[in-house]
């Protein structure tokens, strides 16, 4: 009898507390009871409440069938991203215990970590798995591939990495596959050709390389195929001719080549082909009648030459048309302006001409012409365009007056800048609140510069032009993080109301004729991190305050970590700075990336342009050319975030800080052509970052200090003209009464980015912000103008 007791309470203990077996209602309620205290915190009160029901049925995220959970769903709850609530992947094990799950969605939550390598393959009834949105790092648990009944998975955004294992062949029954927009690298499996239930592949945006499997073409259900954003090598198979329910294929930004196949015109069933960004040479012999009806076409950076294609015109349902990087010429076509398509985008062509008014109807959202030979007027009808997010003409040969009613466009985002416009008064954008991005530099506006824009505008570019006055009050835009205003004509004193704008980030000013001081209230300016108020006629001091800017004492990666996930974001593409801007950043799809202007810093000597890839990690300090008269602050050392820090050509005095070797990440220093006296302190030895270091044309002398990275600072140029300076540095040897402590020997680090491969002479452009469009549905991106315009209305 103690035997047969012993034996039923071991029974019941494997089946209430094993997670492998079966789980009742009571066990279910508890698990979930466990999960959500985990997620959301839930107050005594709340764990009542879903403890006094008999089971866990009354979850408002579950439905149930026969007392027995089937569905979860939690799909994006920390919208905002708020920083309290991080949660792990730790939160999925309660969940493996409930076996009669057939559907889990826990997309857009920001879950990190790993997914546990065991239990989900107690979920064996599970037909929807939806994880997509998160920060899941790690390789794919092998217990994954064991969930035979699953038709739904979806991986999407996150941080995987290995290879996609072979034993994506178990999942039988699949019909939706997504793993786009992780780290997944080498091929792809040959075994996934045996989905014959596949519908939908999606693997792009990834690392995956070598060939596509030529036998693509036995997954005979497939509509929706998308490989983009790769690096996959050799040619298009040709197998894929045989997928007669392929609607959409997505192949843009690969290594493929060979010829454009024309077996593709022959698919009439598709309406989607984005297929350029590769190495494949189109045949502009071939007569082209396109069997197809498209509504989204990409053949960017294709070889496409001479002019627009005539068969497009064919296309009546093309509402996304992208044939950017090409050597296309001629005039723009009538007959393109006539169809009624939404996304355009011709950017870095030969195309030219002047734009035909029928360009602009209401069904017109985003219009990309840069980087062309397009001239003339714009046409004063573009306020017909009602529908249009976004214009980007930078790069032309426009000329005129802007369009009065262009401020009656409700426009995300308006790039007009190198091109000839030219006035001295700029259109009232200040009724325009979806309007983000304003970038008017490098053209012939002058004048003073208007106030008239919104509150939400958060980049402001008005650089190369020939303004005269600074902005009377600018405290309006309580949103602005970019104001660039150099290269201009502007006099005047720097207003007090400059420090009224927390938000800003960077602040450009360099070579105007600013007078004045440096208003003593920059430090009201936390987030401040590049500051260039350099080629002016600034006077006074350097305010001590200057010491207090938090954006250039933490390090600019801190700053960023506010915002959200950034890490993997491409701050060169204007897409990712329009996303940031419109507030729509998790982490971001890669999209098509446009052409951007980059940030142009005094390097090395010379000006030189900083790519915006890198700015995640920048910042700035340049006073430079101006007529300073002070000692340098000691307070200037808390500034540990900066990398270049130039105060050169001044009328600063005294002796050079000790606290500047606090500035532990400074790569170039510049204190040439000043009055500073004594000697240059030992602590400067200790700057591991630095490659530029210039005391020339001052009033030093004594020993340089010896270091691992100061004495590769020996080019005689930068110590020149002084009192008495002597080292190594320069073959000048010091006699024992100059000879200092020699630090001990540290090891030089890397410098934070290779200067290579920096390009010289690009126009002021921007850091963060954020996305057009992912290639399939331009619209997507603009999800916050039409909800902007939704409630306006």
């Amino acid at each position: 009898m103690a035997k047969l007791l012993s034996l039923l309470m071991f029974i019941l203990f494997i089946f209430f507390f094993t997670p492998t077996l079966s789980c009742p209602p009571e066990c279910q309620k508890q698990a979930l009871l466990q999960f959500t205290a985990s997620l959301a915190n839930l107050t005594d009160d709340q764990l009542k409440l879903y403890n006094s029901s008999s089971d866990g049925c009354s979850f408002p995220f579950v439905k149930c069938s026969s007392s027995n959970v089937v569905e979860i769903v939690l799909g994006d709850l920390n919208p905002l991203r708020t920083p309290w609530r991080v949660w792990t992947s730790t939160i999925l094990t309660p969940l493996f215990h409930i076996r009669t799950l057939t559907s889990l969605d826990l997309s857009s939550n920001g879950i990190q970590g790993e997914l546990p390598r065991d239990g989900f393959a107690n979920l064996s009834k599970l037909v929807h798995l939806d994880l997509s949105g998160n920060n899941f790092n790690g390789s794919l648990p092998s217990q994954l591939f064991q969930l035979r009944s699953l038709q739904f998975l979806d991986m999407a955004h996150n941080s995987f990495h290995g290879n996609i294992p072979p034993e994506i062949e178990n999942m039988t029954k699949l019909s939706y596959l997504s793993f786009s927009d992780n780290n997944f690298f080498g091929e792809i499996p040959t075994s996934i050709v045996s989905l014959k239930e596949l519908r939908a592949l999606d693997l792009s945006s990834n690392s995956l390389s070598l060939e596509i499997p030529i036998d693509f073409g036995n997954l005979s259900n497939i509509a929706y195929l998308d490989l983009s954003c790769n690096s996959l090598t050799g040619t298009i198979p040709s197998s894929i001719q045989n997928l007669k329910k392929l609607d959409t294929l997505k192949f843009i930004d690969n290594l493929l080549r060979g010829e454009f196949p024309s077996w593709l015109f022959d698919m009439k069933n598709l309406t989607r082909l984005l297929i350029g960004g590769n190495n494949l040479i189109w045949n502009n012999s071939a007569k082209t009648v396109p069997k197809f009806t498209l509504s989204e076409l990409s053949l960017k950076s294709s070889g496409l030459a001479g002019k627009i294609p005539d068969w497009i015109s064919t296309q009546k349902t093309l509402v996304h048309l992208d044939l950017s990087e090409n050597q296309l010429e001629g005039m723009f076509p009538q007959w393109l302006a006539e169809m009624k398509v939404e996304y355009i985008n011709l950017s870095d062509n030969r195309v030219t001409g002047s734009l035909p008014t029928q360009l602009f109807g209401p069904n017109l959202q985003v219009l990309s012409l840069s980087r062309n030979n397009f001239y003339g007027k714009l046409p004063s009808n573009i306020s017909n365009a009602i529908g249009l997010m976004a214009l980007m003409l930078d790069g032309n040969n426009f000329s005129g007056k802007l369009p009065k009613f262009i401020s009656n466009v409700n426009l995300c985002l308006l790039d007009l800048s190198n091109n000839k416009f030219s006035s001295n008064t700029l259109p009232d954008f200040s009724s325009n609140v979806n309007l983000r991005i304003i970038d008017l530099s490098s053209n012939e506006f002058s004048g003073e510069i208007s106030t008239d824009f919104s509150q939400t505008t958060s980049f402001l570019s008005l650089g190369k032009n020939k303004f005269s006055s600074f902005p009377r009050n600018l405290t309006h835009m309580s949103n602005l993080q970019y104001l660039g205003i150099h290269d201009n004509k502007i006099t005047g004193e720097l207003s007090n109301s400059i420090c009224q704008i927390s938000t800003l980030q960077i602040l450009i000013l360099r070579n105007n004729s600013l007078q004045g001081s440096i208003p003593d209230c920059i430090f009201n300016l936390p987030s401040l991190q590049i500051l260039d108020l350099s080629t002016n006629h600034l006077v006074g001091k350097i305010p001590t305050n200057l010491g207090n800017l938090t954006g250039m004492i933490e390090t600019p990666g801190e700053i960023f970590s506010r915002f959200g996930n950034m890490e993997t974001a491409n701050f060169g593409s204007l897409e990712t700075r329009i996303l940031f801007m419109l507030g729509n950043w998790n982490k971001p799809k890669r999209v098509m990336s446009f052409k951007t202007n980059d940030l142009i810093v005094n390097w090395k000597k010379s000006i030189q342009g900083l790519s915006f890839d890198n700015l995640k990690d920048y910042s700035l300090l340049d006073l430079s050319m101006n007529q300073l008269s002070s000692e340098i602050p000691a307070s200037l050392g808390s500034l540990k975030a900066l990398k270049i820090f130039n105060i050169s050509h001044n009328n600063l005095f005294g002796r050079i800080s000790a606290n500047l070797g606090d500035l532990e990440n400074l790569e170039s220093l510049d204190l040439s052509h000043n009055n500073l006296s004594g000697s240059i302190p030992q602590s400067i030895a200790r700057l591991l970052q630095l490659t530029i270091f210039d005391v020339s044309n001052n009033k030093l002398k004594g020993k340089i200090p010896e270091g691992s990275q100061i004495d590769t600072m020996n080019d005689p140029n930068s110590y020149v003209n002084n009192s008495g300076l002597c080292g190594m540095q320069i073959q000048v040897p010091c006699s024992e009464h100059h000879s200092p402590t020699k630090p001990p020997e540290l090891k030089s680090e890397e410098t934070w980015f290779s200067w290579a491969g920096v390009g010289i002479g690009y126009a002021v452009g921007f850091f963060v912000a954020v996305e057009i469009s992912y290639l399939s549905n331009p619209c997507k991106t603009f999800n916050y103008c039409n909800q902007q315009r939704r409630r306006s209305v």
